[in-house]
């Protein structure tokens, strides 16, 4: 495993109801966990080797080792 392997990410919530939801790895991608954020609560999470990827829906900035992003899609 590389050491970017184990970089984490933060998701902070700018409205309530901020989903968050890993989905897994395999030949088959599936929702396997979900989390609901409250405005201003922030989310420290990692990938695995359970998970392959995070989607996020909500207004929400999301920061990882690769920069900052705004998810302010309405």
């Amino acid at each position: 495993m590389a050491a970017s392997d184990n970089d984490f990410f933060v998701i902070k919530a700018l409205e309530d109801g901020v989903n968050v939801i890993g989905l897994t790895r395999g030949t088959d991608t599936r929702f396997h966990h979900s989390e609901k954020l409250d405005k201003n609560e922030v989310m420290i999470a990692q990938f695995t080797e359970h998970t392959s990827a995070v989607k996020v829906r909500g207004k929400a900035v999301i920061q990882t080792s690769h920069g900052e992003m705004k998810n302010d899609a309405e």
